[in-house]
């Protein structure tokens, strides 16, 4: 069943008119379900499904990966879930896409062949899609062989490297301990310079240089236009927030204008 028109129909709706706005916004959307269901080939609403049911897909696969789905992970699922305010069938489709990556059955490879060609051309939107699945298997604080393991398979088939997959395993645990600084106490600079992707020793046109390419490439608009779905605005608005409290940061230690 598709829902995706009248779920972003309905939010559309309800935007510009609440109740009776919303109404009109699902019946549009119902419409244009319809249409798509007849459409051939791929469409943005069924890049837009394929993309969170691959998400979630993925993500249930990681948590598994373990021998048991922990708290920590049913906890990041539902985070994610409540940030994309994925309610109704939306929720529940997925919900139902996180199961079916629990099953021993789930097709990890053909599941990310089908994502790299929806996503064709969007490296940004891929590298999202890679940095989520990192967060999920780093949501009890370790990193275990096996999810290593799918994070590498992951990282192949989207066309990332090891190395590539290993300085995001870094920045993203950089990134996490930033986040964590209590409220009394700035985040350290060494863990700043781990996000930016830095060591110590860069110049100062360096520190500009991966401060404008990571902007760059997590850039909220820029991610949307590239075909990140809008529900997913909170997740890169986040990340360049932690880029620029690094950049900041850095900046503070260094004296820099």
């Amino acid at each position: 069943m598709r829902i995706w028109g009248k779920f972003f129909g309905g939010v559309i709706g309800f935007m510009f008119g609440r109740f009776f706005g919303a109404l009109l916004g699902i019946w549009l959307g119902h419409l244009y379900d319809k249409r798509m269901a007849a459409a051939q080939g791929e469409s943005a609403g069924s890049r837009q499904a394929e993309f969170f049911n691959t998400t979630f897909a993925v993500m249930g696969h990681i948590a598994k990966a373990s021998g048991r789905v922990t708290e920590n992970d049913i906890r990041m699922a539902t985070s994610l879930m409540d940030m994309l305010r994925l309610s109704g069938a939306a929720r529940k489709d997925a919900q139902q896409a996180f199961r079916e990556g629990k099953e021993p059955d789930f097709e990890l490879e053909a599941s990310l062949r089908r994502f790299r060609r929806i996503t064709f051309g969007r490296r940004e939107v891929q590298q999202m899609f890679l940095e989520i699945q990192i967060q999920t298997a780093l949501s009890d604080g370790e990193l275990q062989d096996k999810e290593y393991a799918i994070l590498q398979v992951i990282a192949r088939e989207l066309g990332f490297s090891s190395f590539q997959l290993d300085e995001l395993l870094k920045r993203w645990q950089a990134e996490f301990r930033f986040q964590q600084a209590p409220g009394d106490h700035r985040p350290s600079v060494a863990d700043a310079y781990e996000v930016l992707g830095l060591s110590e020793s860069a110049s100062d046109q360096d520190v500009k240089r991966a401060y404008r390419k990571l902007m760059n490439e997590h850039h909220p608009d820029k991610l949307v236009a590239k075909g990140l779905p809008e529900e997913m605005m909170e997740l890169a608005k986040r990340k360049a927030q932690d880029i620029q409290a690094a950049y900041d940061r850095v900046k503070s230690s260094r004296g820099m204008r």
